[in-house]
């Protein structure tokens, strides 16, 4: 049941939402030059949002929020990856059709979108089932084509039989090979397809990785390895009635290693064995097994000439070589590889080692390869006239010294192959003539729109014969349709761009306004996506870089990897039944309550676990935020500012200037915890003191209401309302408030002076984000040394079992020590006690001195710059007031000079010395 003892979520974040729509806060306008673009990956549009979702785009939105209330325009779109085969799926098992069902979907998840409270321009929202966005999914298919970057071919492809269609490899997950979507094992099959030719790119995707600073080297790492680009060797290994049969190597100095040559199960030759050897034939087709965690073979009558050393090696055909890897074919060198090893001893080949680590005296220590191999670069040997080279040389000695040996450079990447065979996606707009083949559909015929949904097995489109049929753009006669849709990730391969333009129907984007506001700044989104859209992203960027003069060449400047919501250590899934739902959350506790605990539980790019007494304590905390600025009033707020104020006033600067670097950097959970700090030291303000500086106290609450405002919107901007921060509401309004016995009825009546003193009027969403007043460079100095001090004390009154102490006595180091220090953080020299001691002001201390000088020693690679001695005074005599408060004694702060001698001399730099009586 909701809590009535403070504000009512429901009426402040519908009201806020509302005034937010009509005001259109969010909107960016056409004119806006350059604005910050923010984007948080659209989602799929399955029915309702999740945990992930809301913590997903609670990041955006507040970082969106942080940046327009520094000034900035923001761009922060919202749309719907429509198309896709679980609403196909779904459309048959409810009797419905995609479309309905999709767009159902929308409805719903829009809706919960904005009770959330997302700043989103929902005038740049697309959604990628309709004709007006796919149209252009067609027409740079038609462009790709155009520039020779789409390829029609027979192709061994994956197989989903579940899905019934051809999934890309990036579509396979895990050693057991399954279907991302619904994890089927995946099947091979020969069918005629749709290919992007990504391979064409495939150097400058690998070679820009290393440009792309602003993202996680995880994702980076994980492109790289994908894309798999070797340089190395092909060498030609000649077996009799078999002809030559290239092998590639990275290591072509290991060749006189090379003790076995191993096929693929699948290469043409170990085909044609199989059907003349039983053992052949029953390892390829019952025992072979790529997955396997040991590596399989079965050997073969036939033998393999190497190319450089001229010598044959027996010929095997083993399952840890892969048909669509390098060649098919490989040199097995076990001294050198490990996989080579484990075959080897496996199958009882001999292994030799050929490179050895260079010695200390230079010369080659012979490595022992017996139980694992050396895999590293060395020297060569046992290899001719190659001995004495380092692996590098040799490899390009034997590759340049070897006939039909080539450097050659080989990637794992394949071209992309797009097609589908089913009805939700984007038709590809090809059709078949008997007399001119394939053929594109002209740009004046685009969109081919998607026929009605017929409810059957297989792919619908096959099932439309009417729609099939057309005629042929080039010659007029008779022609047949493409029935395969496109991969939904041609979609998202380019939607970011369709954002600057939403409504433009001459071209998919508008190229003057992207090349302005594109790239996306901030990119947030799950690091699923790692491999298959943010590769093909970037590889569409630079397609149309190269021929639609797009002048950027990445998509995303910034890249942030948002980690999972768990329930009880293991991520949300309907299926174990852990879900979470967000709309009850929001209608319990409220959209910030949600909004708070997901961003204050962890960085965003780690997991975390949700757990009630986390929701809890976020809706506890904001009804304390509310009370707490609902209680203020100015007049009755007549204290000095004395040290107290002058203490919460330095908080104050401090805490914006770890916010405002927390929000840049997207650590939202340390600047949310910073601001609590800040309002649990307003709230121990208000009751130490008789009064408060009302000044101080003011600013201090407006500075939080706009700390929060980014993560909190609707609390921030009622709050923000309380403390004049808007004009005047209407009578009606004003009379509501008051039948509910809310004080927020007093903001009917702002202050007329900001902080600025102008006016204060406008939504905290437009308001400035706070500026420190003062210098907080070394504010850190400072709250350490608070915090030092104040457990120093807590420590000394328990371990000395002082239950009431009547007197706290802080003694400030002295001068002569805050200048050792220095000294001994400057100097370079082995022995600083020495060097101290030319100091005449620290060598009149004598022992004291030297005692100090060779603590210094001892401690050196610690020690970190202090304050100065009045700095420190004047820090601790702004905060005594919080010993005083937490053990109500009588607290003094002392120069060293004015202190007892006995006390003082254990006073160090950040150290006070303490006595208590």
């Amino acid at each position: 049941m909701q809590d009535q003892r403070g504000y009512d979520h429901t009426r402040v974040e519908r009201t806020w939402q509302d005034r937010w729509t009509d005001a259109g806060v969010y909107h960016v306008p056409d004119d806006a030059e350059d604005p910050t673009y923010v984007l948080g990956m659209y989602p799929y549009p399955s029915g309702e949002l999740h945990m992930g979702h809301v913590r997903n785009y609670t990041i955006t939105d507040a970082y969106a929020r942080y940046r327009r209330m520094c000034g900035d325009h923001v761009l922060h779109p919202m749309g719907w990856d429509a198309f896709g085969l679980p609403a196909e799926n779904a459309a048959k098992e409810h009797d419905s059709d995609p479309a309905t069902w999709t767009f159902d979907c929308i409805e719903t998840m829009k809706g919960q979108m904005e009770s959330m409270g997302f700043g989103y321009d929902w005038e740049r929202e697309v959604t990628t089932c309709k004709p007006e966005y796919y149209r252009w999914n067609q027409w740079l298919f038609a462009r790709f084509h155009e520039e020779g970057l789409v390829e029609q071919r027979d192709a061994e492809v994956n197989w989903c039989p579940s899905c019934e269609t051809v999934l890309a490899d990036e579509q396979v997950e895990g050693e057991a090979e399954l279907c991302w979507r619904c994890d089927t094992p995946v099947e091979t099959r020969e069918l005629s397809q749709w290919f992007l030719k990504i391979t064409e790119y495939a150097d400058e995707l690998v070679d820009d990785i290393d440009r792309l600073e602003g993202w996680p080297d995880s994702v980076r790492g994980m492109q790289r390895n994908w894309i798999g680009r070797q340089h190395g060797t092909r060498l030609p290994f000649s077996i009799e009635d078999h002809g030559t049969v290239e092998a590639f190597t990275t290591r072509a100095d290991t060749a006189f290693g090379a003790t076995f040559f191993a096929l693929a199960p699948d290469h043409p030759i170990a085909q044609e064995l199989a059907e003349e050897d039983e053992d052949v034939r029953e390892f390829v087709n019952e025992v072979a097994d790529p997955e396997g965690d040991e590596p399989n073979g079965v050997a073969t009558d036939l033998v393999a000439t190497n190319p450089v050393t001229g010598e044959d090696v027996p010929v095997y055909v083993a399952d840890f070589v892969l048909s669509d890897v390098g060649t098919g074919a490989l040199m097995g060198v076990p001294g050198h590889d490990d996989r080579d090893h484990a075959f080897a001893t496996k199958m009882g080949i001999d292994v030799v080692p050929v490179v050895a680590p260079e010695g200390e005296d230079g010369t080659p220590e012979m490595p022992d390869v017996s139980e694992g191999a050396y895999t590293d670069d060395g020297v060569l040997v046992n290899s001719g006239e190659y001995d004495g080279l380092d692996s590098e040389t040799a490899r390009e000695r034997i590759t340049a010294d070897t006939e039909g040996a080539e450097a050659a450079t080989q990637y794992r990447l394949r071209d992309w192959g797009i097609s589908r065979q089913r009805y939700w996606g984007t038709p590809i707009p090809v059709v078949h003539c008997e007399d001119c083949g394939p053929v594109v559909v002209p740009e004046e015929d685009l969109p081919v729109e998607l026929p009605e949904f017929i409810n059957t097995t297989g792919n619908p489109l096959d099932e439309a014969e009417e729609w099939k049929a057309t005629t042929c753009p080039d010659c007029g006669g008779a022609a047949t349709r493409e029935t395969d849709t496109m991969d939904t990730f041609v979609d998202s391969s380019w939607y970011f761009l369709r954002y600057v333009s939403p409504d433009l129907d001459t071209a998919p984007f508008d190229r003057d306004r992207a090349n302005d506001w594109m790239p996306v700044d901030r990119y947030v989104g799950g690091i699923e996506h790692a491999v298959m859209h943010l590769l093909y992203s970037r590889f569409f960027t630079k397609v149309l870089a190269d021929h639609e003069g797009l002048a950027h060449r990445e998509p995303f400047t910034n890249l942030l990897a948002q980690g999972m919501v768990q329930l009880d250590g293991e991520a949300m899934s309907k299926s174990k039944g852990n879900v979470v739902s967000p709309q009850a959350i929001v209608s319990e506790y409220g959209a910030d309550t949600a909004r708070l605990f997901t961003m204050e539980a962890a960085q965003p790019e780690r997991d975390f676990d949700w757990t009630d007494k986390g929701v809890q304590s976020a809706h506890a905390f904001l009804q304390r935020l509310h009370e707490t600025v609902e209680s203020f009033d100015s007049g009755a707020a007549t204290g000095e500012k004395d040290d107290i104020a002058e203490y919460v006033a330095r908080e104050i600067d401090a805490t914006i200037a770890v916010a405002r670097a927390d929000y840049e950097s997207l650590t939202f959970n340390t600047a949310l915890r910073e601001t609590r700090e800040l309002v649990g030291l307003l709230r121990n303000y208000r009751e130490y003191a008789d009064a408060v500086h009302a000044e101080t106290f003011e600013r201090g609450l407006r500075v939080a209401v706009r700390l929060f405002a980014p993560v909190t919107p609707h609390i921030s901007e009622e709050l923000w309302e309380l403390l004049g921060g808007r004009e005047a509401r209407s009578a009606s309004e004003r009379a509501s408030s008051a039948e509910r016995g809310s004080a927020d009825s007093r903001a009917a009546s702002p202050r007329d002076d900001g902080d600025d003193g102008e006016p204060r009027a406008g939504f905290v969403a437009e308001a400035p984000f706070p500026e420190p007043e003062s210098d907080t460079a070394d504010h850190d100095r400072e709250r350490r040394l608070v915090e030092n001090t104040r457990s120093d004390v807590r420590q000394i009154i328990d371990v000395a079992g002082i239950e009431d102490p009547e007197r706290v006595e802080v003694v400030v180091a002295p001068e002569w020590k805050h200048r050792a220090l220095d000294i001994a953080i400057e100097s370079d020299a082995p022995n600083v006690i020495s060097e101290l001691m030319q100091e005449e002001e620290i060598r009149q201390h004598g022992d004291a001195a030297a005692d100090y000088g060779q603590d210094l020693q001892e401690e050196r690679q610690s020690l970190t710059p202090a304050l100065s001695p009045d700095r420190e005074f004047e820090t601790l005599q702004r905060a005594a007031w919080l010993i005083r408060r937490e053990f109500d004694a009588e607290v003094v702060v002392s120069r060293a000079e004015d202190a007892d001698e006995d006390v003082a001399k254990k006073a160090r730099p950040g150290r006070p010395a303490i006595r208590i009586d």
